[in-house]
């Protein structure tokens, strides 16, 4: 009876107070009596007045503004994704998803559709909304500017940075005196107009260059550190630039923004000389989450909603406010990480693709219908190119950089990205900028951020100088060499701790190099050092308890199982081994584009069930990640199920099949370095029946009495399981074992997962 308790109880109430609500609408309906209430007959049925309820709640602003966001944050993702896989950066795609969206694609062949989502009137919340993201995304740039690179490495910097603005800007004024007449808007004079052209031309993406420098393992070479405080100091010289042009422009005349400058410069010492040691003292302060309370938080959004808005009031723009009230945020990585982390989702899954979609529905390439219009394009990407890309060069090759790494500098600094497009929307909202000049412009802003990748592959080819990925002297031993890939700083001990049981006894003549791949969208250029650090710490730490010396390899990467498996085959390892996945279903194509997995048909996995390499619905018991690297490994690859390995001083290794001979050897290796006690179980009586394969196992005994034994049970207990410290197992016998679901899986010990070389 007590187990109903609750369900009268709840039906009671529900019921009772129901009843109570329809008898007092009865007695208030008896009110209604004299006071001349009308029912208007619409003369529609019910369905009719729901339709027509529907389609006007679909007609509300924040409707249209949801579907809005919706469509918006999936095309960007989508285009974004597409762009990675073949090597670009995601800004690439979600500047194409804008321009798709807008009148050149959408509007232009289906109207009534881009009409409907994007009507005129709407146009107003999604600019603000888009600014919003842009405020947020300019207060990540500024948080992640490392101002004390910059203190130290500033002269070639400075004069390879301010040598990239001063050409192309000198370039981009030239050019405006040629297009002023054709293309400036009426009413627009020409010092605006060419003040404009030239910061268009000269402006570098910091953030997308940033990204290109991890992905492609150059943070901690000399070039790397180069270009980026080139960059910081390219951002902080543009946007003052970028400032003071604003303020022209506002202005009217040189003379009168000499007041709006002035402002400025005393906005900045504030800045500088007030709220940041205020800022400073809070920050050591609160430097853990546990600590940065919400009135905490609630100091420095504060700061910077204040800053943009002054900025705004001044007449230099809110998005420098917003730049700068992140440059001056306390330079502990700690505080400015977890700030990142509150922002950066927002403003840049959320936010920041509205300001591209804005940007797409301004930009008409249907507006370019003439030849002549598509030759001013050409000229205009021809010049961005040669101003920035050979000014940087020619500037780097001045200050003593090599051939290659002057070009590489120049390649990178052309990277424009989404800083140019913020640039141009400002020049636009100006109206500066005409609706011809600002496409041909934002042309001009994906050709550049897109022959940045393929333009360091041409260079790093013509000089036949690839990155080393393997240290020199690691490949130049010829004996056995592990490669140890960890994702999980923890889980990189037992790794190591079985790496060594395979190589302990060889002194010189083995190796084990620990790799760490972070993914590139993770992880901020400015903390590099300090999260390899902590990645290392741990397994540095048992290295030393181990006795075991070993080579660390870190590096950023855009497709972590690729470069796993291209590291293993150019370094010619012996083994390679990983950690198992926690995932048991690989992602999918929509789990891809928004970052999450889902059970969804995988494309990549369609193509190989097409081409026969697998079955569509097979469940494989590893992740995607794992499977990728065991198909393109060509060394041994060896899958830890990692249950607190310590040591491998028992060993259980089933036999199955034929095809498991190959762990034999891996026995061996184990009783010479590790003086383990092996037991081989003979389940099908592979070993009992092959003469070779007995022969294998008697040498072994000979050489190792004691340290072998061979069981011909294929029922194993609990109790046998639980004295085994390591079980190695082939990798087609651990699919059966899954497969079969075998009892053993709930018992097993730490199990190596072998696969042997193709």
């Amino acid at each position: 009876m007590k187990k109903f308790k609750s369900s009268f109880f709840y039906v009671g109430v529900i019921g009772g107070f129901t009843a109570l609500m329809y008898w007092i609408v009865l007695l208030g309906a008896k009110l209604e009596q004299g006071r001349n209430i009308v029912i208007p007959e619409t003369g529609r049925t019910q369905w009719q007045e729901f339709i027509d309820s529907l389609i006007h709640n679909l007609e509300h602003p924040l409707a249209i503004l949801l579907a809005q966001i919706v469509t918006i944050i999936f095309a960007a993702r989508l285009f974004g994704w597409i762009c990675k896989k073949i090597g670009q950066p995601t800004v690439i795609g979600e500047i194409i998803a804008g321009i798709i969206l807008g009148p050149s694609l959408i509007g232009m062949y289906f109207p009534e559709f881009s009409a409907t989502l994007f009507p005129t009137a709407s146009l107003g919340n999604l600019q603000f909304l888009s600014q919003i993201g842009l405020i947020l995304f300019m207060f990540v740039i500024g948080m992640e500017l490392d101002l004390k690179v910059l203190r130290n490495k500033a002269h070639d910097a400075v004069v390879i940075s301010h040598a990239s603005i001063i050409i192309p800007f000198a370039l981009g004024m030239g050019l405006s005196y040629f297009v002023y007449e054709s293309f400036a808007p009426q009413g627009v004079q020409f010092l605006s107009f060419g003040l404009f052209m030239g910061i268009a031309m000269s402006i570098t993406a910091f953030p997308v260059l940033a990204r290109i420098v991890q992905e492609r393992g150059l943070s901690k070479t000399r070039l790397g550190t180069v270009v980026i405080t080139c960059a910081a100091a390219d951002d902080i010289t543009a946007w003052c630039i970028l400032a003071a042009v604003i303020a022209i422009v506002k202005a009217g005349s040189f003379v009168s923004a000499l007041y709006v400058i002035g402002l400025a410069v005393l906005y900045v010492f504030l800045m500088i000389k007030v709220v940041r040691p205020f800022l400073a003292r809070i920050g050591n302060l609160y430097q853990t989450k546990e600590s940065l309370s919400k009135p905490i938080v609630a100091i420095f959004f504060l700061t910077l909603i204040i800053s943009s808005y002054a900025t705004e009031v001044i007449g230099i723009h809110a998005l420098f406010g917003a730049f700068m009230a992140g440059a001056i945020m306390p330079e502990n990585i700690k505080f400015r990480n977890i700030f990142i982390e509150k922002v950066e989702d927002v403003a840049l899954v959320l936010l920041l693709p509205l300001f591209f979609v804005f940007t797409g529905l301004r930009t008409e390439i249907g507006l370019l219908n003439d030849p002549y219009l598509w030759k001013v394009t050409g000229l205009i990407i021809l010049v961005a190119i040669v101003g920035k890309f050979v000014g940087s060069a020619l500037a780097a090759k001045f200050v003593g950089q090599n051939w290659k790494d002057s070009l590489s500098i120049g390649a990178l600094m052309n990277t424009r990205g989404l800083m140019e497009l913020v640039v141009l929307n400002i020049g636009y909202d100006l109206g500066v900028l005409s609706p011809e000049i600002f496409t041909m412009a934002v042309i001009m802003a994906l050709v550049t951020t897109f022959m940045t990748g393929p333009a360091l592959d041409l260079i790093n080819w013509a000089f036949k100088s690839k990155q080393e990925e393997i240290p020199q002297e690691i490949s130049q031993i010829n004996k056995f060499k592990v490669l140890v890939s960890f994702a999980n700083p923890e889980r990189s001990i037992s790794l190591l701790r079985l790496a060594n049981s395979f190589i302990k006894n060889l002194n010189g003549n083995a190796a084990i190099t620990a790799m760490h791949l972070s993914p590139t969208n993770e992880l901020h250029h400015y903390n590099v050092a300090e999260y390899e650090k902590e990645s290392f710490t741990p397994i540095i730490e048992e290295s030393e308890n181990l006795n075991q010396k070993i080579t660390t390899l870190f590096k950023t990467s855009s497709d972590i199982d690729s470069d796993i498996t291209e590291v293993a085959n150019k370094g010619d390892y012996d083994l390679l081994l990983i950690g198992l996945g926690q995932s048991i279903f690989e992602g999918s194509l929509l789990g891809k584009i928004l970052g999450f997995t889902t059970r969804f048909i995988n494309p990549e996995k369609l193509l190989n069930q097409v081409t026969g390499k697998e079955s569509l619905f097979e469940n494989s018991p590893f992740d995607e990640r794992t499977r990728n690297i065991i198909s393109k490994s060509k060394v041994p690859v060896g899958i830890l199920l990692d249950k607190d390995f310590s040591s491998a001083a028992t060993v259980f290794i089933p036999i199955f099949s034929e095809n498991d001979t190959f762990l034999i050897q891996f026995a061996q290796k184990l009783i010479k370095n590790s003086e383990s006690q092996i037991t081989i179980l003979d389940v099908a009586g592979q070993v009992k029946n092959n003469p070779e394969l007995k022969e294998k196992v008697r040498a072994i005994e000979q050489k190792a009495p004691n340290h072998i034994n061979l069981l011909n049970e294929r029922i194993i207990d609990k109790e046998f399981l639980a004295s085994q410290h390591l079980m190695i197992v082939s990798i087609e016998s651990w699919k059966k074992l899954v497969n079969y679901k075998s009892l053993w899986l709930s018992d097993i010990p730490s199990t190596l997962i072998l696969k042997e070389s193709v």
